[in-house]
């Protein structure tokens, strides 16, 4: 039987945490409630979640400053919930670690397909490994090495690196990437794309491009 994945919530408000909690509950995830940052890093270590969906303005700790904390685990799947809607606030959100950003009021359908999307190439039952050059991931551990060395990636970093060994020599557009990494539309796209992979690429010490290679006008390749 699969094992169900486990969404941490944390928001000050009583009603969203009751909202998300029945609403995700019900969509067959398990979930457990924070009202502050104190409470959702306890949650963290007894809990252990897949997912964080993290309210920004929170008493005491805010959820910038949370979300650093919880990006010490690369494999967590982050995203704000917040009504700050200001693009400076967005940047800010996704430097710190988010890997996504959504502001309120929500539409609980969005949501849900935005947390999928991000969930969609975790596998909890399955055993596989794939190596390329110098590259490592177990897809178990969710662990990435570069020549043994443990590489810490973003739940999107590791989702693009993942995808690119699945299809090694093969071009693939940045559209292509952002419907299978990201499954939807978010502005500004194709920066997107080319943001984390510059971050991959020097996570993986590939300075010459050589593991993933740049084919203008239509996308990124793993090797030849």
């Amino acid at each position: 039987m699969a094992q169900k994945a486990r969404i941490l919530v944390v928001d000050d408000e009583e009603s969203i945490r009751d909202l998300l909690s029945i609403g995700l509950s019900h969509r067959g995830f398990e979930v457990q409630a924070a009202a502050d940052a104190r409470e959702a890093m306890a949650h963290v270590s007894s809990f252990s979640p897949h997912a964080a969906i993290v309210d920004v303005m929170m008493p005491g700790e805010d959820g910038f400053h949370l979300t650093r904390r919880l990006r010490q685990d690369p494999n967590l799947y982050i995203l704000i919930l917040t009504a700050r809607d200001a693009v400076s606030d967005r940047v800010q959100g996704l430097d710190d670690g988010a890997d996504d950003y959504l502001v309120k009021p929500f539409d609980f359908d969005e949501l849900a397909a935005r947390l999928n999307a991000g969930l969609r190439r975790i596998t909890m039952d399955e055993t596989a490994v794939w190596q390329f050059q110098n590259v490592t991931m177990d897809d178990v551990s969710h662990r990435v090495t570069v020549e043994g060395d443990l590489v810490q990636l973003t739940a999107k970093e590791y989702e693009l690196m993942r995808y690119l060994l699945l299809n090694p020599g093969r071009v693939l557009s940045k559209t292509q990437i952002l419907q299978h990494v990201w499954g939807y539309d978010f502005p500004g796209d194709d920066n997107l794309v080319e943001v984390h992979i510059s971050s991959l690429r020097d996570k993986i010490r590939d300075r010459q491009k050589s593991v993933i290679q740049t084919v203008r006008g239509f996308g990124y390749r793993l090797g030849d």
